[in-house]
């Protein structure tokens, strides 16, 4: 999905609206929609925001992308390690630069620092099948590799569709993904299947587990 919606995100722009100067005019030309518009966003009557409003609402008004979107409890991001940033994406699809800017929703930083900072992203968790370790909207931190020890957790996309975070099990002949919650079984695929490991969890960032 392109499109993101929390609560959060209503609540959080509203305050930004009404604690500034601007009025919503200001805002038309930088942020491309018209005040109606931004004030159905603000009132949470617009229920799907596209990642890249969000970004240039959070621009505006100088504040972490992914805080707005309700994804993170960091409002700012000026006072870490600029180069320890790393991108924040909703979803990630084959066939096209999921790393291009345009489709970052914020950014993620890491409290260690890494040596490689460009093969690091963060990605939005979506789904039930990694319950009860991962939420859905938790934040995995990602290597960029195409390759995990079997054990690993890992990034897949299977068959050009959205990115999956499973476990990988390797087998002489297959792999197999495995999710957490047992009411997904393990998927069994085989070099004749069409997937492809983008990158290996390094950290995740539980956002619902003490809900």
């Amino acid at each position: 999905m392109d499109e993101i919606y929390d609560e959060l995100f209503s609540k959080r722009l509203s305050e930004l609206i009404d604690s500034s100067n601007y009025i919503l005019s200001d805002m038309e030309e930088i942020v491309g929609k018209k005040s109606a518009t931004i004030s159905r966003y603000a009132s949470g009557e617009i229920k799907g925001v596209k990642r890249s409003t969000i970004v240039k609402l959070a621009n505006f008004f100088g504040v972490n992308a992914a805080w707005l979107a309700g994804l993170s409890d960091e409002k700012y991001i000026s006072n870490v390690n600029s180069k320890q940033l790393f991108p924040l994406l909703g979803t990630v699809k084959a066939g096209y630069n999921y790393l291009a800017q345009e489709n970052w929703i914020g950014y993620v930083n890491l409290d260690k620092e890494v040596s490689d900072p460009e093969n690091y992203f963060a990605l939005k968790v979506t789904g039930d099948s990694m319950q009860p370790i991962m939420y859905e909207d938790d934040i995995v931190i990602v290597h960029k590799q195409n390759n995990v020890e079997s054990g690993q957790i890992a990034i897949v996309i299977v068959d050009g569709e959205e990115a999956t975070v499973k476990k990988l099990i390797k087998y002489d002949d297959h792999i197999e993904l495995v999710a957490f919650n047992s009411y997904y079984p393990p998927r069994k695929l085989t070099k004749n299947d069409n997937f492809k490991v983008i990158g290996k969890v390094t950290e995740a960032r539980i956002r619902k587990i003490f809900e």
